[in-house]
């Protein structure tokens, strides 16, 4: 089989949560989502703030409730964003009420691992390249990093110019175990374009952070409660 599923898209609502949780009525809907995407634009491309994209922004999460939008960003270098006295997080807030004319509740949560994080890395490997660093040594340390803080496994695949080639190509390696289709691990997936002189390179990034445990728990007791076979008689009187 060749078809590639996205490994975020195939496991939400499964096994991961969705990272907009609201409900709107059909006439909303696409009028609130246009304003989701606007909120992690602006954030993750802020035109004046370059410090936004060296603070290792993971994941925007955004809730909404009747009076007030919810955005919770997931943070590697939580300082660069909240500021001295977090002034930097109350002008953000301020700049995302008028972008959207909503009153926005700014929510701040650190990453303690980021080595395990798939769109970090992916951001990092981007960063390096841009930097006209060689792509086989960026990526062998990248997965040592990875796999050394902790992770099952790791698959980098790199697409485009490589090396500055007159022909684009893709090239990938693989450390650990990656099992995509196994729905219980824990796969996290990134993507990340470096811009170099050459064009764009695509970068992508799974990694195996474990298994879920919520199942290993229901075998025995599924097990233990199961239906006997064959039904109970009933016997009239």
């Amino acid at each position: 089989m060749g078809q590639k599923v996205n490994p975020v898209a195939f496991r939400t609502g499964v096994m991961t949560g969705w990272k907009s949780r609201w409900y709107a009525s059909k006439q909303d809907f696409a009028e609130l989502l246009v304003e989701d995407q606007k909120i992690r634009r602006y954030i993750k491309h802020h035109p004046q703030k370059s410090q936004y994209r060296n603070a290792g922004i993971d994941r925007i999460d955004i809730e909404r409730t009747r009076d007030e939008v919810k955005v919770i960003l997931h943070v590697a270098r939580p300082g660069l964003i909240i500021g001295k006295k977090g002034q930097e997080v109350e002008l953000l807030q301020e700049d995302l009420q008028n972008l959207i004319g909503r009153r926005v509740n700014l929510k701040i949560e650190e990453i303690h691992r980021p080595e395990i994080r798939a769109q970090l890395v992916a951001e990092d490997i981007a960063q390096q390249l841009g930097r006209r660093a060689s792509f086989r040594r960026t990526m062998k340390r990248s997965m040592e990093l990875t796999m050394d803080a902790g992770a099952k496994g790791i698959k980098i695949q790199l697409a485009g110019r490589l090396g500055g080639a007159e022909m684009a190509r893709r090239e990938k390696q693989i450390m650990g175990s990656i099992p995509l289709s196994t729905l219980r691990a824990k796969i996290d997936y990134g993507f990340a374009e470096a811009k170099t002189a050459q064009g764009h390179i695509g970068v992508q990034v799974w990694i195996n952070q474990g298994m879920y445990e919520g199942d290993s728990f229901d075998g025995p007791d599924a097990e233990a409660s199961q239906t006997s076979k064959k039904p109970k008689r009933t016997y009239k009187r």
